[in-house]
């Protein structure tokens, strides 16, 4: 059975297609897990809100309890990295990692980076040894056939690559560059812009970012199951922080 891990991030609740001024990254990932679970309804499905349930920032502490070695924590440590290791169980445990990554000042939203720092984790997601030849850093998740969908959202318009402000999107590359020092690095991507002009331009971008999805779900999913019903989210009943 696949299991799917939908990640939201952003600061807005609600979808922009149900929701007045709702977020249009979580109008795309809504959209790609239930054309995924009607196409393959025996899907497990893990549901994590980082926009309006932020994991705690990394501290100090944090860092002495991730690079002691496991058997030699104590008890505080543990409860230290706890909420962490949750997030990491659920990456550990997805086949496919659902993310909607907004654009907030040309980079993910902060909700969204303290999830990365919370699931970078020497000794979980990559390895660290100082005497290893070569690189001391290796991935512990490549290989597993892992694959990541990143859904964005822009006020602005021409982020894409070779577009007009093309060098100013710091969204889809930090995400990807922090997902392949771990080990996955089968992506995928579609955005909307043109969100601060609210115009047809909008309306367009958005037509087209939902049927790139539509895309990438039949590409990914494999065939429709006519008649299927979507699954539940596990997660927004006992996957998610408080």
């Amino acid at each position: 059975m696949t299991t799917l891990l939908h990640i939201d991030s952003s600061a807005r609740s609600g979808s922009s297609g149900t929701t007045a001024h709702g977020s249009h990254t979580r109008r795309l990932t809504d959209r790609f897990v239930q054309q995924w679970t009607s196409r393959n309804p025996e899907t497990e499905v893990i549901y994590r809100d980082v926009g309006q349930r932020p994991p705690a920032p990394v501290t100090g502490d944090w860092i002495h309890a991730a690079f002691t070695p496991e058997h030699a924590r104590q008890e505080w440590m543990k409860e230290t990295l706890h909420d962490s290791d949750v997030l990491v169980d659920e990456l550990l445990k997805a086949d496919v990692i659902v993310v909607g990554v907004p654009m907030y000042n040309f980079g993910p939203p902060a909700q969204f980076k303290a999830y990365i720092d919370n699931i970078v984790r020497v000794g979980r997601t990559f390895g660290f040894d100082r005497s290893r030849e070569g690189e001391p850093y290796w991935p512990l998740l490549e290989g597993l056939g892992k694959r990541l969908i990143i859904l964005s959202s822009r006020g602005d318009y021409g982020y894409q690559p070779g577009g007009r402000i093309a060098d100013r999107n710091h969204v889809e590359s930090s995400v990807r560059s922090a997902f392949a020092y771990i080990g996955i690095t089968d992506v995928h991507e579609a955005a909307i812009e043109y969100d601060e002009f609210g115009d047809a331009r909008l309306a367009e971008s958005i037509a087209q970012a939902e049927v790139s999805v539509d895309d990438l779900v039949s590409m990914l999913a494999g065939p429709s199951v006519v008649g299927a019903v979507p699954s539940l989210r596990s997660g927004e009943s006992c996957n998610v922080l408080p």
